[in-house]
Order: structure tokens, then C-alpha cells, then sequence
């Protein structure tokens, strides 16, 4: 009986500590702001249609190739993580930013610079969004990936 009870405890023990992660970076951690399962917050922005329906065709190019322009400054910049189209909904959900971003009011004045929202093409909804601390050094590894640069 003693045995089957010190082999139940050494069980317990056993699995119900956390292990650790032996590849764990504390630097790089620290330096991406990563908590303790390496994570962090950010600012999701839905990017709806909005109200300005211009069927102008060269007003509509030019307004997006300047969002397009500023997508690229704010990644390059390191406050824009994520970004991108999202499919066909019946939402009118156009795309999707993931800001690296303390508040949503710092996301808000970053969208602020967006010419494609500012002319009302688009409109932005914001939401404080828990993810991974890593994202903002995958952009490095789709570098090497994308044969097209924009």
C-alpha cells in the first residue's frame, strides 16, 4: 500500500508541474514584450466598406494605392504586424490590421494616416486583441518568401 501510494504521489508530482520550455529566450522575450506564456496585446482593426460609394474608378485607384503606400510605412515602422484582405462576407468586412499597438488610441491615430479610410471608403472598427509577442518578426521570414514585392 505504501508503494502505490508513493508511486500516486511521485505521479502527481511528475505531471503536475509546468515543465520549461528549455528553448526559452528571456532577451528575446523581453525585447518583443512577450508575458509569461508569450504573449501580448494588441489592436485588431476590421476594416469595413463604408459610406463614400464614388464610382469614380481613378479616385478609388488613387485612395488605395495610397492605403496600400501606408500599409508599407506602418509595417516598416514596426506598428503594423498584420494586415490584409479578408474574403467575399456578407459583413462587408474588407480586411483586417493588427497594430502593435498599446491602445486603441494609439491604433486610431495610426488609421488616421490611412487615405482609403479617411475618404470614408473604408471604416475601421478597433478591439484590444491577445496574441503572439512573435508576430511582429514574421514579416522578416515572408521577405524571404514573397517572390513579388508591391
Amino acid at each position: 500500500m505504501k508503494k502505490l501510494l508513493l508511486l500516486t504521489l511521485l505521479c502527481i508530482f511528475a505531471f503536475g508541474t509546468k515543465a520549461q520550455n528549455t528553448q526559452y529566450n528571456k532577451a528575446l522575450a523581453d525585447s518583443l514584450g512577450a508575458d509569461e506564456y508569450g504573449m501580448k496585446m494588441y489592436v485588431l482593426v476590421i476594416l469595413k466598406t463604408g459610406e463614400n460609394k464614388t464610382p469614380d474608378k481613378t479616385t478609388i485607384d488613387s485612395l488605395f494605392k495610397g492605403h496600400m503606400a501606408n500599409i508599407g510605412r506602418l509595417a516598416a515602422n514596426g506598428k503594423l504586424v498584420v494586415a490584409g484582405p479578408m474574403g467575399k462576407n456578407d459583413k462587408n468586412y474588407r480586411g483586417i490590421f493588427i497594430f502593435n499597438a498599446k491602445t486603441v488610441e494609439e491604433a486610431k491615430h495610426l488609421v488616421a494616416t490611412d487615405p482609403a479610410v479617411n475618404s470614408k471608403l473604408l471604416d475601421a472598427e478597433f478591439y484590444p486583441w491577445y496574441g503572439s509577442a512573435a508576430l511582429p518578426v514574421y514579416l522578416e521570414t515572408h521577405k524571404r518568401i514573397e517572390k513579388n514585392s508591391h
